[in-house]
């Protein structure tokens, strides 16, 4: 199949909401976190962004979602601008084949966590991040306002206390990598930023515009460079390995593109050198990945041709 010129991304996305509507059965939105849990399993949007900034988009796809995991790839690529190769001697590159907040492979590993997306590995580089900026939840809202061109992005308030009142595993997992000297702010400091950091709304046309960078190859929306050649691809390599926590081969299989979650139902992918999506839709799955979000991907790629295989 050839690939489709990008006038036919509307029809396409017209099309896969079509689909979606009609199907049954889409998961049940997180309910460990309170603030999450009311969101309708049933909503749904999509957005598509060209490296120009055009963007099209269908159903909730303007509709401000709790991003919780996804923001980690824009941290990651905020401290790995900052401190370069030096951020892997303090957390992997590997798949981790364990829940997203498991204690089990720090032990086993002297407190350096598998991967960035994992929350272990989240809290690392969010730390690094704090410790050369002072405000690592700032620059991340500041950086996405910007990529976005949406001056109105925010944290949820609402959200981070929640996250924060049921966030002893997190809290946890920290404390066991300052024992490892793995962990370089006060605790309390870091899991402020970092629920901070999960707790930030944005739209599917935000989230979409906002990860261009990647598919740009490090370059921003300002045409300056953010990130090498070598780290964008870095970075995207590590989104298809690990980017969907455990689920990561099954969605690699499905879809075929650099991807990464959240718990609030989003997903952003990337088609280095030609577009960025991202989806929504609040049902998950046991995995912590949206039901129609992972099958709207699944056919985006059918329907385009548009893969990294």
């Amino acid at each position: 199949m050839m690939p489709i010129m990008s006038s036919q991304f509307q029809p396409v996305l017209d099309r896969i909401l079509s689909e979606i509507d009609g199907t049954p059965g889409r998961g049940r939105p997180a309910d460990y976190i309170p603030a999450l849990a009311s969101r309708d399993p049933r909503s749904f949007g999509m957005a598509v962004a060209e490296l120009d900034g055009t963007v099209y988009g269908v159903g909730d796809w303007r509709e401000p979602f709790s991003t919780q995991s996804i923001t980690k790839v824009f941290t990651l690529a905020l401290d790995l601008a900052l401190e370069g190769d030096a951020l892997w001697e303090h957390v992997g590159r590997e798949p981790s084949g364990n829940p997203f907040n498991s204690l089990v492979q720090l032990e086993y590993e002297n407190g350096i966590p598998r991967n960035p997306f994992i929350n272990a590995g989240a809290l690392v580089v969010t730390d690094r991040l704090q410790t050369r900026t002072g405000d690592a939840a700032g620059e991340l809202l500041s950086f996405l306002r910007e990529e976005s061109g949406n001056p109105g992005l925010d944290f949820d308030e609402e959200v981070a206390a929640s996250e924060s009142a049921h966030g002893d595993r997190n809290a946890a997992l920290a404390h066991f990598m300052a024992a490892y000297d793995n962990i370089d702010n006060d605790v309390p400091v870091l899991l402020d930023q970092y629920f901070r950091q999960c707790s930030i709304r944005a739209s599917c046309a935000d989230l979409a515009l906002a990860t261009t960078f990647l598919a740009r190859h490090g370059i921003r929306a300002d045409g300056t460079r953010l990130l090498t050649l070598s780290q964008a691809k870095q970075i995207n390599a590590i989104m298809l390995t690990c980017g969907t926590y455990d689920a990561a081969g099954d969605f690699a299989y499905r879809v075929g593109l650099p991807g990464k979650s959240g718990v609030g139902g989003g997903i952003i992918a990337v088609v280095p050198g030609r577009c960025t999506l991202c989806v929504w839709s609040p049902g998950l799955d046991e995995r912590g990945n949206s039901v129609a979000g992972v099958a709207a991907l699944d056919r985006f790629t059918t329907l385009t041709g548009l893969s990294v295989f």
